[in-house]
């Protein structure tokens, strides 16, 4: 029998910890988004891209780099950074789930912990979206937390044959492996017993 399904959560509740300091807001990209930034070439979409820093990271390596996420705080704050640092990256307002309905096209998209947080009928519908937003041949490289993570802080777990499932049609999956979320020092202590998250690391590339 499955595990009851998580509702996603509400934007009141994003742009709360926004407010503050959230737990995946570590001040730098992911590491494993720069370990494998060779893989991905042209411009990129970063969906749920919280206050930035791995679009901010594409765009310092010339990628035209385009960030979306419904919480205004996170919004504000990534082109904050963008200023400061003179980066031209372009951070908008947006529904990651009205994809569907974006008439824009990006040659790949990211999602630094963003799949995770939706229900089972959501994800469906955002996979749809990343299929429209992405050119052919173009790739989605995604980062979600992953069932070998204890307790039950933080975000719905997912497992390997889900994200197998969600990408089983119009993507070839390149990679899917185990990775770790770097996360603020007292979120690994207070909600992860002391250590990073585990995580699912993905690279599909979209074949129609």
């Amino acid at each position: 029998m499955s595990e009851p399904e998580q509702p996603r959560a509400p934007r009141e509740r994003f742009e709360e910890m926004y407010a503050s300091a959230p737990p995946w807001d570590i001040g730098r990209p992911q590491p494993k988004f720069v370990e494998a930034a060779e893989r991905l070439n042209g411009s990129i979409l970063d969906s749920g891209c919280g206050t930035g820093e791995n679009a901010l990271f594409f765009a310092s390596k010339g990628h035209v780099a385009t960030g979306i996420d419904f919480a205004e705080p996170a919004i504000a704050a990534a082109r904050r950074k963008a200023a400061e640092r003179g980066i031209a990256a372009t951070f908008r307002v947006g529904d990651a789930l009205k994809l569907e309905e974006s008439a824009e096209q990006f040659d790949n998209a990211i999602d630094s912990g963003l799949f995770h947080v939706f229900a089972d009928e959501d994800r469906a519908r955002y996979v749809r979206g990343l299929g429209k937003v992405v050119r052919p041949g173009g790739r989605v490289m995604l980062m979600c937390f992953s069932e070998k993570t204890p307790g039950d802080q933080g975000p719905r777990r997912v497992t390997e044959a889900e994200l197998r499932a969600a990408f089983a049609k119009g993507w070839a999956i390149e990679t899917l492996e185990r990775a770790r979320f770097e996360t603020r020092p007292e979120a690994r202590q207070g909600m992860f017993a002391g250590e990073d998250p585990h995580a699912w690391f993905l690279v599909a590339r979209r074949t129609k």
